[in-house]
């Protein structure tokens, strides 16, 4: 079984790597701010799928708790930013 997470956990890394290369580029050359917007939105939850791929590589718990701290500052920013692009400041007086 060690063997097959350790195949398993490669290809997933090289996918998500994959999927941020793209999604950088999506960010670079978005044609609008909410493109932009979602670029990064992509690219921080690849970055969490490939934390718990690493944890899971590495059979080590502290990956987990970092995953769990970019999705908590994730979704926060994701709707700061939502928010931003709505009604053009984030927050109200």
């Amino acid at each position: 079984m060690s063997n097959l997470i350790h195949w398993a956990s490669l290809f997933a890394l090289a996918c998500y790597t994959t999927a941020m290369c793209i999604a950088a580029y999506r960010l670079m050359t978005g044609p609008t701010a909410a493109d932009r917007v979602f670029a990064l939105d992509t690219m921080y939850i690849n970055g969490l799928m490939a934390l718990l791929a690493l944890g899971l590589r590495f059979n080590s718990n502290l990956y987990f708790d970092i995953a769990l701290l970019i999705a908590l500052f994730g979704f926060v920013s994701s709707a700061a930013m939502a928010k931003f692009l709505l009604r053009g400041e984030v927050i109200e007086p």
